[in-house]
């Protein structure tokens, strides 16, 4: 099998891809449930052959390409949904949906997998083993990976020869306005941030304000536990396995002359390992409630789970990073220094099986990354050409993964 001419091939299908991505972004949805978004990834892999299952508890799809030899299964993930947003870029295909935008490049990693998938299907024959195509909603803090492996994503059935064919690798790419068109970056071990959100009601006694001493004023409370939640940052969490805790919202009260009854905060937790992520936790608890326990008040702290650290494998990672360097040269083949605080719901299938997120440069020509809008603006832009390039890694890391050897 040769593995020259798939960039060739990647270029020739840009019409195409291009006109799926902009169909995408002009008809943006949020969640789990994107009816439209389901329908327009159907039909463009209409006549694939490929064996499509629709997930019920979701708008999932996953679509398995057999090959005409035995061997294992890799898997190949791209997120379809859109983010609660008004979109401003003035692109002629902009969101046609108020409130609703594709600004994190959702609609780009459907048409990329979508071509990746007509890449391979016209190799099916010589390709040893299977390529499992995971169409995945509600990545946007909806938990939509979760939903699909719980329904059985990994669960692909015994080859027609009755050999099993495992899923042994899993890879996924994400573009961003923060490199350049067409490099790629990414790293082994924690490459993202877990996310958790965090609520505390601090609990006084209303009065009123010309008489703080005869209530329990819970506002300096709520401001003594932001601030010894950052002290606690600094002084309790190790710096070399670090997190972010930051509050985001505080809300008290109905007027100037009231002392209220309750002050609310909200924030965000962010860890790159579980052991730290734990551990914040637990002094979060113990410093809303023995604050408050001290002013004479008391507190409800509730953590609300997110998406655990997307881990990327070590060796996975070294050979995904190899693939890149084949396709795109060593200089923009970027391995990132650190983790990134943002997170992914890709982690929840790196839990399951060996694999990497890859991050796809994706910064218009006549933009600087350094200060393009980012990933999640109302005005971010990427550039579309990256997309050819996203389309043949997804196919050459699938196909290298499955003992294809370059040529």
């Amino acid at each position: 099998m040769t593995l020259s001419t798939l960039a060739d091939e990647a270029r020739d299908l840009q019409d195409g891809t291009v006109a799926l991505r902009r169909a995408l972004h002009e008809r943006p949805e949020q969640g789990n449930q994107l009816p439209i978004t389901r329908e327009l990834v159907l039909e463009a892999i209409d006549g694939l052959p490929v064996d499509v299952t629709l997930h019920e508890t979701t708008s999932g799809i996953s679509a398995l390409l057999t090959g005409g030899k035995p061997g294992p299964t890799v898997l190949l993930r791209g997120d379809m949904d859109a983010l609660p947003l008004h979109e401003d870029t003035g692109l002629e295909f902009s969101s046609r949906h108020e409130g609703t935008m594709h600004a994190c490049g959702h609609d780009t990693h459907t048409a990329m997998l979508v071509g990746a998938a007509k890449l391979l299907a016209a190799r099916r024959d010589e390709i040893p083993g299977r390529v499992l195509f995971m169409f995945q909603p509600g990545e946007e803090g909806h938990h939509g990976a979760r939903y699909m492996l719980e329904e059985g994503l990994l669960d692909v059935p015994a080859l027609p020869d009755g050999s099993p064919s495992p899923v042994t690798g899993a890879f996924a790419l994400h573009i961003t306005s923060t490199l350049p068109t067409g490099w790629v970056a990414t790293r082994g071990g924690p490459c993202m941030a877990s996310a958790d959100q965090f609520l505390i009601r601090v609990h006084g006694a209303g009065g009123h304000a010309s008489e703080p001493f005869r209530t329990i004023d819970p506002i300096p409370i709520a401001c003594e536990i932001v601030q010894a939640l950052q002290t606690m940052v600094t002084r309790r969490i190790d710096v070399f396995d670090p997190a972010v805790v930051t509050v985001g919202r505080i809300e008290a009260g109905t007027t100037n002359n009231i002392i209220p009854h309750f002050a609310d905060i909200e924030g965000t937790i962010r860890t790159v390992s579980e052991s730290t992520r734990a551990a914040v936790h637990d002094h979060l608890r113990r410093i809303a409630e023995r604050i408050a326990e001290a002013h004479g008040a008391t507190a409800e702290p509730e953590v609300i789970l997110g998406y655990p650290v997307t881990s990327n494998t070590e060796a996975f990672t070294d050979f995904t990073i190899d693939v890149a360097r084949e396709t795109l040269g060593d200089q923009r083949v970027h391995r990132l220094p650190n983790p990134i605080m943002g997170a992914e719901d890709f982690s929840y299938v790196l839990q399951r099986v060996p694999g990497t997120m890859m991050f796809l440069g994706g910064t218009p020509h006549d933009r600087d990354p350094r200060t393009a809008a980012a990933n999640h603006s109302n005005l971010v832009v990427f550039d579309e050409a990256a997309m050819p390039t996203g389309i043949e890694l997804y196919a050459r890391v699938a196909l290298r993964h499955l003992g294809v050897e370059p040529d």
